[in-house]
């Protein structure tokens, strides 16, 4: 799922080499901790955080399949 974030990401952003993914697997959640350049932070969270909303379903979505809660943090 990790990709999923990553490929999500580069697709919205004006700096794609600078996208990092960080995932931390725990028993039943996953934590993706995306991190972009300040100037590409208002792209990934969208205008009134709708864009990191549809992010965060599209993840839980592909997280149920697994049988785990995924958490996205977007951080600068």
């Amino acid at each position: 799922m990790k990709e999923l974030v990553e490929m999500m990401a580069k697709a919205l952003v004006d700096t794609p080499d600078k996208v990092e993914v960080t995932e931390m697997d725990g028993e039943r959640t996953v934590v993706f901790e995306l991190k972009v350049e300040k100037e590409d932070l208002g792209k990934v969270i969208g205008k009134e955080g709708k864009t990191a909303r549809a992010m965060r379903t599209i993840l839980t979505a592909a997280s149920m399949k697994l049988g785990k809660r995924a958490v996205l943090e977007i951080l600068e």
